[in-house]
Order: structure tokens, then sequence, then C-alpha cells
């Protein structure tokens, strides 16, 4: 039996793609907010009091005898902010429900890593200002900002591997988890009770709808609205209520029964075209994803593109002229907020990520190399968005802004910084730089369950380091056009393909037949000659072409029609359509790459790149594969 090795836990959902489609967001927002701050620093430089006069405005909302009013700024702060820490929440619910997090045991190195680098910025922080009035600023040391970071890590560090930024991601989701909670605690001042038990009442019947299974976000808006307006009234500051709504919403990936289902309902419409099913079928199609998922795409971009450089133009404003610059740079404010994120962020998440490692006797590590550990704590020293908005709850005047300008000053030399440790380690030798990057952690393994070349249909070397497994239907365009490129991976001596049946009978009503059409040739001894002809014609699966494909083959066509009537191999398909369940596969064609899920594109490069990946983790001991066998041979 041949195994692909590493941790394998039962997958029912996606994992990854949302990962990636967040970390994509960010990165591509960072330079946004970049703009947002440069221009915020134009504006407060050549018409300070114009700045100050814009976002000093006040704005109000009354209705009757009741009012809330107060500056433009404040609106930022404490309400468009909200949504963008309801994207926080729910990329930490997310990464609980599907991300590494949801083997609780790899929590514990990031919440170390995470706790540790609030911590320790915090104690440097105030250190340089023990007994001085800037102490009371100690919050702003101790943030980082995800959005800015990750654009950030996308340009100086080039190369980075996924798991040094699905751990740096994990860490920034415990930094600001623990960022509101500080807020919500230290930074929150004349609690009103009343208030704030209704706000826990509030809470307590979102929590009601979600167990009753109400799914309409129209239901939800009111209760939510009123969260944040009983937060706000009770001193508290009402961001915590985005967090707070964010958790709450569970993640999952679409099932293939609810695909299924929506399929049948969109089949319905197409025949009888009428208002009433087309709201069922939008439903139906809206419902099979999970609300992690729908207020991730419906907030997350609006949040990343407009509100945090809405933010940081509303807040990264300070005049600068030389006089300014002596004094912050002689300031403990500004010095302390320097050293907390330039030196306690790496020294922090580093040592910890070591320490933890050390003392668990290398059960507990990073998923990613030394190398990458590091330059994730470089770039953890990036603070803004939570760190200005701390900044403004706690100086006002000189002090605010000596503040901002160390935030400002430490994302750009933990930017340099983290340059330097790429580059660095892209001088190293080849295997020591792979080392370096991708570690030697034990990874969780996506594909249930494993090859084995006794049951599955593999091709290629049967002593390969890498094993592409594709689950596929032989009816789906995509398929098609993906083989071309597997069979010229299929160049590489060290590499061997599994194919494994995922007929999508509500959309592909010829693929069940197609993959019993294959198997009935496998019994022949000749899956690989017939998976080759099927794919080859896609529009030609009716059961005469069938037979005649397996009369081309010099098959038993008596023996071949016979299993096709009687449907004597569909129980073959019925076990690769249960591994597709339990690895979280409900599309076509879906790829695993030694064991490893694969997202994203499938053409040449990608796979190819991908493959060289999993070919050098193979080579450090990290992922391997060592059939004793080929059921190709047959």
């Amino acid at each position: 039996m041949s195994e692909i090795s590493g941790r394998t836990t039962i997958w029912r959902r996606d994992v990854t793609a949302p990962l990636r489609a967040f970390m994509r967001t960010e990165s591509g927002s960072a330079g946004v907010l970049v703009a947002a701050i440069a221009a915020a620093l134009v504006w407060a430089n050549v018409d300070p009091a114009g700045y100050e006069r814009v976002w000093g405005t006040e704005f109000a909302l009354r209705v009757g005898g009741w009012e809330l009013a107060d500056d433009l700024r404040t609106w930022v702060n404490s309400g468009l902010m909200t949504l963008f820490f309801l994207v926080v929440g729910l990329e930490a619910r997310r990464e609980f429900d599907l991300g590494d997090l949801r083997d609780r045991r790899r929590f514990v190195l990031p919440l170390a890593a995470g706790l540790a680098g609030m911590v320790i910025p915090v104690a440097i922080y105030l250190g340089v200002n023990h007994g001085g009035p800037g102490a009371e600023g100690w919050g702003v040391a101790m943030s980082t900002d995800t959005a800015l970071a990750l654009g950030l890590l996308a340009l100086v560090g080039r190369g980075v591997p996924e798991q040094a930024r699905v751990f740096l991601l994990t860490v920034f989701v415990v930094d600001d988890l623990a960022a509101l909670l500080i807020i919500a605690v230290a930074y929150s001042e004349h609690i009103a009770l009343m208030p704030l038990l209704l706000a826990v009442a509030v809470f307590g019947l979102l929590l009601a709808l979600r167990a009753l299974g109400v799914r309409r976000g129209a239901v939800y808006a009111p209760f939510c609205i009123l969260l944040w307006y009983f937060m706000l009234r009770s001193g508290v500051d009402p961001v915590v209520s985005g967090l707070a709504i964010g958790l709450t919403a569970t993640a999952y990936t679409p099932a293939r029964g609810a695909l299924e289902a929506a399929s049948g309902m969109f089949k319905l419409f197409r025949e009888q075209p009428t208002a009433e099913l087309a709201r069922s079928a939008s439903l139906g199609l809206t419902q099979t994803l999970s609300p992690n998922d729908r207020l991730q795409r419906m907030y997350h971009p609006w949040s990343s593109f407009l509100i945090v450089p809405f933010f940081g133009l509303a807040n990264a404003g300070i005049p600068i002229d030389g006089p300014f610059l002596v004094r912050a740079f002689t300031s403990p404010i500004t010095l302390g907020v320097l050293a907390g994120y330039v030196l306690g962020k790496p020294i922090a998440v580093a040592g910890t990520a070591w320490l933890v490692t050390r003392l668990s006797g290398r059960r507990v590590r990073p998923a990613a190399g030394w190398a990458a550990v590091l330059g994730s704590g470089t770039i953890a020293g990036i603070g803004f968005t939570v760190s200005l908005l701390i900044a403004s709850l706690a100086f006002t005047g000189d002090d605010l802004a000596e503040a901002k300008l160390g935030v400002l000053a430490a994302a750009v030399l933990a930017s340099l910084a983290t340059w330097v440790v790429y580059r660095v380690t892209a001088m190293l030798p080849k295997p020591r730089r792979a080392r370096a990057l991708l570690g030697d952690a034990e990874v969780l393994v996506d594909l249930i369950p494993p090859v084995d070349v006794t049951v599955d249909h593999v091709r290629g070397a049967a002593g390969a380091s890498v094993t592409v497994v594709e689950y596929g239907d032989f009816q789906c365009p995509y398929c098609g056009q993906a083989e071309p490129v597997v069979r010229e991976l299929l160049a590489d001596t060290d590499l061997r393909y599994v194919w494994r049946h995922l007929p999508l009978t509500d959309v592909h009503p010829q693929a069940q037949l197609a993959a019993e059409a294959a198997e009935a040739a496998a019994a022949q001894g000749a899956f690989w000659p017939m998976h080759d002809l099927l794919l080859d014609h896609q529009d030609e699966l009716k059961p005469t072409d069938l037979v005649g494909y397996a009369e081309r083959l010099g098959l038993d066509r008596q023996r071949f029609h016979e299993d096709l009537i009687h449907h004597v191999h569909a129980a073959r398909i019925a076990q690769d359509l249960e591994s597709a369940d339990l690895s979280g596969v409900s599309g076509t064609p879906t790829f695993f790459i030694n064991g490893r899920r694969h997202y994203g594109a499938y053409d040449i490069a990608t796979l190819t790149e991908a493959v060289k990946e999993a070919r050098i983790r193979a080579i450090i001991g990290t992922s391997t594969a060592s059939p004793p066998g080929d059921r190709s041979a047959r």
C-alpha cells in the first residue's frame, strides 16, 4: 500500500482557497492604503488647518428628538472601522473552522507568538516611557496592521512560501483579537452598565437567530445596528461589536449534495422561467455558501479598498517640519513605538517560535522555516490601523503626532528589515534556502484516503517523489482542458499521476456511464487507453460510442457491454465519490499534489511550480511518497 505521509485530517471543507483570496485582497489593497497615507501627509503639510477642519466636521443623525452626532473622524474610526473588525472576526472564525487551526494544537504556537508579539513590544515601550506622560499610550506599540504587512511582504519578500503567509496571518488574527479586547477594557472610559447589558442581550438574540437557522441578512441587520449603538452608548468602543458579529459567522464549504440541489432548482427554472422559481434558484445558490463566506465576499473588498484607506486618510496626516522631527525623534513616545515594533516584534515572534519548539521537543513547531518565521517577525513591525486607533484614544496634540510618526517610521524600518532577511536567505545554497523557507514541520494532508496502488489507477514512475491526484469527470470540459497539461507533466520521470472519479451527474448526464466504461476497460487491463479516448471524445459518450471505443481497443465487447448494462463497476465509482467527500472535493478538476490540495490555475506553469515545491518538501523530508508498485502496468 502506498501512502502520502503526513498528518491527515478529515476534510469536508475548502480551506486554502478562501485564505488565498483573503491574502490577495489584503495584499492588493496595500498600495491603496500607502497612497492614502501619502495623501494624508501631503494634505496635512500643505493645508494643516483645512485637513483638521474637514475631519472635524460634525455629522449628525436625527430622528424626531433622538440625535447621534460626532465629527467625521470619529464616524470613520468608530463607525466604518466596525466593518473592518467584522472582517477580522470573520477571518478568525474561518481559520478555526476551516484553516490550520481546525487542528487546535496548531493554535498553540501562533497564540504564543501573537501574545508575546504584543507583550514584549509593550514592555519595551513602557521601559522607554517609564514614569513619563507617554506611558498611558502603551497600546500603540502592540498591534500589527494585517493589510499593510501582507501587502508589503508581497513586495519585499518575493519567494515567500505560502506556509509563511499562513503562519503570519494566524499570528495577526491573535494580535487583532487581543488588541480589540484591550481597546474594550483599557481604552474605554465611563462605561455605562445599562447600555452594555442591552448590547449583551442583542448579541444573545443574534446567537439565537443563528441557532434557529435564520440565514437572511435583512433579519440580522437591525440587530447588528442596535448592537453597535448600545456599545457606543456604553462607552466601550463600538468596533468591538464588529469583531463579535464576525466570530459568530460559521464557515464551511458547499457540500456536494447542496450543490446538486441548487443545480436541480436551476433546471426547474430553465424548464419554467417564472419569478417564483427564479427566486428559489437564487436563494438555493446563495444558501450553499456559508454565512462567513457570504459576509467575507460582501465586506472584505469594501473594508480593504475603501474603509481602511479612508481611515488612513483621516488619521495619518501630521504636519512635519525640522523642529518637529528633532523633537519627535528624541521623544520617548516616538522612540518607544519604534523600539517596540522594530525590535520587539521580531524578538517576540522568532523567540517564541524557537522557545515553543524547544520546550515541546519539536512536537510543536512552525509550519514554515526559520527564515520565514524571522521574516514574519520583522514584517509584524508594521502597525497602522489599530495603532492609530489607540493613539487617537490615548493622546492628543503633539503627543498624538509623535505617536503617529513612530508608527509610520516603524513601518518603513520593518519593511527594510524584512527585505534584508529574504535577501540574505536568497543568497544561501539551494538546499539550505529551501529548508530555511519551508522548514521540516509535518504537514496536514488533505487527501483521504491516501493513494493505494492496489485500488487507485496510477500512471508514471513507481518510485516518484511527487504524486498528482486528479478528481475528474469525463464529460467535464475543464477536465478536457486540463488533460494536455497533465500529459505534459507526465514527461517528468519523477512524477506519478492518479485519476479518481467524480462524475457530476446533475450537470453531466453521461459522466457516470463514462466512468463505469473506464472501470469496465480497467477490468480488462486497459484503463488508461480508455481514459485517454474518453477525454479526447467528450462530446461522444453515448452507450454506442462507449462500446465502439471498447472495440477500437480490442476489448471483449460482450463482457464490456454486460458490465455497462448491469452497472458492475458502480460501486467502484461510489468509492471514489466517498473519498471526494472526505477530501472536501465538490467540483472538477480538483488536484492534490503529495496529498495537499492544489488551488488556483491548472496551467502548465502553475502546476509545474507546485510540483517543484512538493519535490523540495519531499527532499527535505516534510512530505514523501514511497509507492511499492504501480497499477498502470496492468
